[in-house]
C-alpha cells in the first residue's frame, strides 16, 4: 500500500535559502518576515523555519522589543481606520 501523498508544499526555512549567517536586532525586514499581523513570533511548524535560525531570531525579536524597535503588544480594538482602503 502507498503512502497517501502531500496536500501541501514542504516547507523550508527562508533564512538558510537567502545565506543569512547572523539575524541583527537592529535588520527589522528580517525579523518581520517571522512575525504575526500582532507582533508574535511565528512557531517553527508553521514558517519551517530551521532552530538555528528561529533561536536567531527569537533573540533578535526580544532585543529588539527591549530597544522599542518592534511592539511588544498591538492594540488591534482602538483602531479608527480600516486596515485597508478600497
Amino acid at each position: 500500500m502507498a503512502a497517501p501523498r502531500r496536500k501541501f508544499a514542504k516547507k523550508y526555512c527562508k533564512y538558510s535559502e537567502m545565506k543569512v549567517e547572523f539575524i541583527d536586532y537592529k535588520n527589522l525586514e528580517l525579523i518581520k518576515m517571522s512575525l504575526s499581523e500582532r507582533g508574535k513570533i511565528m512557531p517553527r511548524r508553521l514558517t519551517g523555519t530551521s532552530k538555528r535560525a528561529q533561536e536567531m531570531l527569537e533573540m533578535a525579536a526580544k532585543r529588539a522589543r527591549h530597544m522599542a524597535l518592534v511592539p511588544y503588544v498591538v492594540n488591534t480594538h482602538n483602531v479608527t481606520t480600516p486596515a485597508f482602503v478600497k
